[in-house]
């Protein structure tokens, strides 16, 4: 299955640009997804989107959260109505969720463990919506031994 994007690709590059110049990576494919998900540890996945929400609230949010000590062992992104194919992948691991752009998910070992819809990004400033999720990463992804 060949999806094409739902936008144009360079309208949308400033979008991903944003976020894997702090080091987030992209996976574009389905198999990325995979390969990247089923690895052990944690993850957190970012449904990027060319929303209003997103670009005001959940992208400058996950600038704050890679500012934070504590960090999942991998921060990826997929992007909705760009990489499709990645994008229905990744949803496939959040298990009772219905999809959502912006998005984000905690999974460890490959199994969803915290979830981030639109409806708690949008209208809420970057700094909620950081302080939320970095108080989860700093209760999950705490590593053996550290105190």
């Amino acid at each position: 299955m060949n999806l094409q994007p739902l936008y144009d690709p360079f309208l949308t590059q400033p979008m991903r640009d944003e976020l894997t110049s702090i080091g987030i990576k992209e996976l574009r494919t389905a198999e990325e997804v995979d390969e990247t998900l089923k690895l052990s540890g944690t993850t957190m996945v970012y449904v990027n989107s060319v929303c209003g929400c997103a670009a005001g609230g959940a992208r400058p949010a996950m600038k704050i959260i890679m500012q934070n000590e504590i960090l999942p062992d991998r921060i990826v992104t997929v992007f909705a109505g760009q990489d499709r194919e990645a994008v229905s992948r990744a949803r496939e691991y959040f298990v009772g969720y219905p999809p959502s752009s912006p998005q984000v998910a905690l999974l460890k070992d490959g199994k969803l463990i915290a979830m981030m819809q639109r409806q708690h990004i949008e209208g809420y400033p970057p700094e909620a919506i950081a302080t939320t999720l970095i108080d989860v990463i700093n209760q999950v992804c705490v590593k053996e031994g550290s105190i």
